[in-house]
């Protein structure tokens, strides 16, 4: 029980910092005076660094160890978003959110290591309890920020962004009390290997399947509300982006429920990869009044196949191998999900049209269920 409750808190920690910023994007366009294309890298900021730390984080667990790395990236984390509240300007602004960003990315091939290691016997309830905590942790900050932490600290956007890192401190204090790795002595003689092999097809398959979770809430996030805008429906996208966000919730409960019976399995990712391009072709080509119910299964395949990809490093590979495999998963993904939206956008520039901006996105959908249903779910990798 301690295991899953440590998982879980430092699961909310993995967001709860990085939401905190686009409920206060008005005032900071009004106080730093910075433009669409600054806020959109501040933005996106988190997410190359996502990739580009996944690589050193790997070493960092093959040096410390996955539950010291996990420590260090939540004290990172948490006294990097804090020092947001003491920028003077843009430049401390991107250099503090830099430096938080780089503690959560160390965190995140540490994690699928840190179950394995807790709880060899329970991987895919590991993997949903702390990929639960993200999403309500990208929940929490999100929908609070404008009517919690704001006037907590009077109407002060930077104090609001420090609000957030007071959990993660007291999070990284609480992981200092981690438990012991089951066969402890086992897993410490085993020598960890941290750089990807790239030549194994395994490691792209997983990375491009990260990938396409990834980038179904990334690349829908950022073009839902233009394309409420432009079908006249502005008044939806409250709405919209609520059921993207908290349909979620759902699919990680079912996967803390089911999870035994749904990783490894092919199944899931043929019908959760057919839904969710049914639902991008019926969120641009039917009624503007049916996008909400839309983007509620889209948040709902997005939750259930982050969950089964996070969960396939620390199942399919060997205990020595699981951080490097997922650095990889998490460089490729990440990079893809920063990608799509960009390439959707210059397809949307390029056509005037609102729905060519999900064609690269559809397309990525089919090759990704055609990796799924290449990959062998029986064998373990080593």
């Amino acid at each position: 029980m301690k295991a899953l409750l440590l998982l879980w808190l430092a699961g909310t920690c993995l967001r709860i910092t990085v939401l905190a910023i686009p409920p206060v994007i008005p005032q900071i366009h009004a106080d730093l005076g910075l433009g669409q294309a600054a806020i959109g890298a501040l933005t996106s900021l988190p997410v190359l660094l996502f990739a580009f730390a996944a690589v050193p984080g790997a070493l960092l667990v093959a040096r410390l160890g996955a539950a010291r790395t996990v420590s260090l990236g939540l004290f990172v984390t948490a006294i990097a978003g804090a020092l947001r509240a003491v920028s003077p300007d843009a430049t401390a602004l991107f250099a503090t959110t830099f430096a938080m960003g780089a503690g959560i990315a160390v965190m995140q091939p540490a994690l699928p290591t840190v179950v394995r290691e807790w709880l060899p016997g329970r991987v895919a309830l590991g993997i949903a309890t702390y990929s639960n905590g993200l999403l309500v942790g990208e929940a929490i900050s999100a929908s609070l920020t404008i009517p919690w932490a704001l006037p907590l600290v009077h109407g002060d956007w930077r104090l609001s962004l420090a609000v957030w890192s007071v959990p993660v401190l007291a999070i990284a204090v609480l992981s200092l009390a981690r438990p012991q790795p089951v066969h402890a002595k086992a897993s410490n003689s085993v020598p960890r290997r941290w750089w990807p092999d790239w030549h194994d097809p395994l490691t792209w398959a997983v990375g491009l399947l990260a990938g396409y979770a990834s980038s179904l809430y990334f690349a829908v996030n950022a073009f839902l509300p233009d394309l409420l805008a432009a079908r006249g429906r502005g008044d939806l996208l409250n709405e919209a982006l609520s059921a993207l966000n908290w349909t979620q919730l759902p699919a990680s409960f079912l996967m803390i429920a089911y999870g035994r019976r749904l990783t490894m399995r092919r199944w899931p990712f043929v019908v959760l990869g057919t839904i969710s391009l049914t639902s991008i072709a019926g969120m641009v080509a039917m009624p503007a009044d049916a996008i909400v119910a839309w983007a509620g299964v889209l948040g709902f395949c997005n939750a259930f196949l982050l969950v089964l990809t996070l969960a396939m490093p620390p199942l399919m590979a060997e205990p020595q191998d699981v951080p490097r495999l997922s650095a990889a998963m998490l460089l490729i993904g990440y990079l893809v999900a920063f990608a799509m939206p960009i390439v959707g956008g210059f397809a949307w520039d390029a056509s005037h049209e609102p729905a060519a901006a999900f064609v690269p996105l559809f397309t990525y959908g089919v090759a990704a269920l055609g990796i799924a249903t290449r990959i062998d779910f029986r064998r373990r990798r080593g």
